[in-house]
């Protein structure tokens, strides 16, 4: 083994290890402030209720910050919480839950407890803060894999000359490229959203969110040859400019629209009885 190959395999591996986390804190954050922004009263008076003066974009990203954590809950029950696995070819009604659980069915729990008058409050905060950040994940595409490659964290690429994956590069790798705070990033996106794209947007199915995802991951990993790369420990695929251009805009759609159907289901959650 080369010397070169040996450093390679390692950073690969150190890489690999880290549990993927859909989108970073800030793709999070703008997500829930997008959300907190266009949320009814009636529902922040709910939320209020429930979490006091936290806020969503804190509670965004508690889920990710929690796995350290010891404690089996974190360790073992809440790991598949954070994505879905849609073969390509598959339909979204043809998704199938392990045993263990999923994104979906942790939302559809989750949703539940919030609904539970017997619930107790700390119950309801944990409910809340993960349905928050589930919603964000659902709209990441990697988190919707393929069930080849754990969503995107085995293709590994060069990124502007530091290894690391296709995973990290749609969670945190362009939207950091921009440099703005997540308050900064979610007022420049709000300002994009005309009305008529928050009508066409305003969908509280989560089977929606996941079909849009999968179709887009099947578009977003690069073409692999010897020339760019094959996505290996070895041969990572090389990403700059070309792609950065290419599919930040995608990225920001995507947080764009989680930001409103974040609001369109927590609104449906905490909607008044007929």
């Amino acid at each position: 083994m080369t010397r070169k190959f040996a450093i390679a395999l390692a950073a690969s591996a150190s890489v690999l290890a880290t549990p993927a986390q859909a989108w970073g804190p800030i793709g999070h954050r703008v997500t829930a402030e997008i959300a907190e922004d266009n949320i009814s009263g009636h529902t922040q008076a709910q939320i209020a209720q429930i979490i006091g003066t936290e806020g969503l974009p804190e509670a965004s990203t508690w889920p990710d910050e929690q796995r350290s954590n010891p404690s089996p809950f974190w360790q073992e029950t809440a790991s598949p919480f954070h994505y879905v696995t849609l073969p390509e070819g598959r339909s979204v009604e043809d998704l199938e839950h392990p045993p263990e659980g999923d994104a979906a069915t942790a939302l559809e729990r989750f949703t539940a407890v919030l609904r539970d008058p017997a619930a107790s409050q700390d119950d309801k905060a944990r409910a809340l803060r993960f349905i928050v950040h589930i919603v964000s994940d659902l709209h990441q595409p990697l988190h919707a894999g393929n069930g080849t490659d754990r969503g995107g964290n085995d293709f590994i690429v060069d990124w502007f000359d530091e290894q690391t994956n296709l995973h990290w590069v749609w969670d945190e790798g362009m939207i950091l490229r921009q440099q703005l705070s997540y308050s900064e990033y979610a007022d420049r996106l709000e300002r994009r959203i005309t009305p008529n794209r928050v009508i066409d947007w305003w969908d509280a199915d989560p089977e929606v969110w996941i079909a849009e995802s999968a179709a887009m991951r099947d578009e977003i990993y690069p073409g692999v040859s010897e020339e760019y790369g094959m996505g290996t420990p070895e041969s990572p695929a090389i990403l700059r400019y070309r792609y950065n251009w290419q599919w930040t805009p995608s990225v920001e759609e995507r947080l764009a629209q989680s930001g409103v159907r974040l609001a369109a289901y927590l609104d449906w959650v905490f909607a008044e009885p007929a």
